[in-house]
């Protein structure tokens, strides 16, 4: 959500900020809306003053039984009070249509933020690890033979159609495993508040994240009116929604893990082999709601967070920074970490985290009263996955693989799976 003062006030750089997300100006329309909203509201106050003007004088009248200029001034009245109400209608009518636009225009980019139109410019800041030279070819995740009897998609297409899966035994216990290890590390190390949520939520709080109302079919919802969340980024954000917050209690840092839920609208044909892209998934997500002055720091920490995950596993990432033509809709600075996958031989997004600036906390109403004293100012938010958790399964497979079709799993792993250390080719752990 956008703060309609700062457009009418430089409403240039507003312009100048969607173009580094490739989009036609906006700010025409909106104040134009603008305009004709605040026209009816000032004429609605005029009429209004002038029925109240005309009601004492009305009084007067009587008062002196001047009955022609009673009637008079009563008709004023009635006359003046219908004309409000019309205008005041209007004007409702106006700041609707002003808020659904301005819902539906995404958050404007840091000045640092690089210019292009999709990933092929993005811009990398840093790279950890080297790949693995292996001396077999490498295969994708299903391929492995250790992998095949605990990941089962034809299974998952008759419960529930295509992008689902089922795992069991030792990939399943993995998998969970992994889930464990960033909660604790997030938790015990980072500082990070371990929270559960719930997975359904209202259309307010998709709409305070930014998901409603454009993005309404990305998600599922229920025949209650309830939304599948995406990711926990969804809860854990808006549990400051229409809150009015100490700053002493100021950052507040998040981590839950959760199931989450897309739709992969306009996703046919992408990633349909495997599991990197499916409709039920699991991510360990960080959440950070701090002040006005923290963000680009916390932004920082947040990546560091996300990058110790995939170093403790020992797998090979780069990091970038989102150009604007390939920012999502929330974000005004985004870092994506990109783990090396050799079955793919080339690096895959394992983890977006973004600045927020206060572009969700307008949306959700979400303040905090300034250590100073002064009026309540916006939260600014932060999000991050930290990491989604079947991608995480998918890279660890992948980098431990062996010839014979065992993997080798990570160390910081083995004590979550009861000192076991690999995944032998016939799909057991030992």
């Amino acid at each position: 959500m956008h703060d309609i003062r700062a457009i009418r006030e430089n409403p240039a750089a507003f312009d100048a900020a969607l173009g580094l997300r490739n989009l036609p100006p906006a700010s025409p329309e909106i104040l134009s809306l603008d305009a004709d909203r605040r026209s009816r509201i000032a004429a609605a106050e005029a009429a209004q003053a002038e029925q109240n003007k005309a009601s004492k004088e009305a009084g007067a009248a009587r008062g002196r039984g001047d009955e022609a200029e009673f009637q008079r001034l009563r008709n004023l009245v009635t006359a003046k009070k219908d004309e409000t109400a019309r205008l005041q209608a209007e004007a409702s009518a106006l700041d609707a249509k002003l808020r659904e636009l301005l819902l539906t225009i995404p958050n404007l980019p840091l000045d640092s933020v690089p210019p292009g139109k999709d990933e092929d410019d993005n811009v990398e800041i840093r790279r950890w690890g080297e790949p693995r030279t292996l001396d077999f070819t490498p295969r994708e995740h299903f391929e492995i033979e250790g992998v095949k009897p605990g990941m089962d998609f034809e299974t998952a297409a008759k419960l529930a159609g295509s992008r689902f899966v089922v795992l069991s035994g030792g990939v399943a216990r993995i998998h969970r495993a992994l889930a464990q290890f960033m909660l604790d590390l997030h938790g015990n190390e980072h500082g990070l508040t371990e929270t559960w949520t719930p997975v359904l939520v209202l259309s307010e709080m998709m709409e305070g994240t930014g998901q409603l109302p454009k993005f309404g079919e990305d998600s599922y919802q229920t025949r209650e009116g309830w939304w599948l969340i995406p990711t926990a980024e969804v809860t854990l954000t808006n549990i400051v929604n229409n809150e009015v917050i100490d700053h002493s209690s100021l950052p507040r840092r998040y981590v839950a893990h959760s199931q989450c839920f897309r739709s992969e609208a306009g996703s046919a044909g992408r990633d349909t082999a495997g599991m990197l892209r499916q409709h039920q998934f699991e991510k360990v997500e960080m959440v950070s709601i701090t002040d006005a002055g923290s963000g680009p720091a916390e932004h920082a920490r947040m990546t560091r967070c996300a990058e110790a995950v995939l170093e403790r596993l020992g797998l090979p990432y780069r990091t970038i920074v989102l150009c604007g033509g390939d920012m999502g809709f929330g974000a005004r600075i985004t870092h994506d970490l990109e783990v090396w996958l050799p079955g793919q031989n080339r690096y895959r997004e394992i983890s977006s985290i973004s600045y927020c600036g206060d572009f969700q906390a307008r949306r959700m109403n979400a303040r905090y009263r300034p250590a100073n004293g002064g009026k309540p100012e916006f939260v600014h938010t932060l999000n991050g996955s930290g990491l989604a958790v079947g991608r995480t399964l998918i890279a660890v497979l992948e980098n431990g693989q062996q010839a014979d079709g065992s993997v080798v799993l990570p160390e910081v792993l083995h004590p979550y799976l009861g000192g076991k250390t690999r995944l032998g080719a016939d799909g057991q752990l030992i």
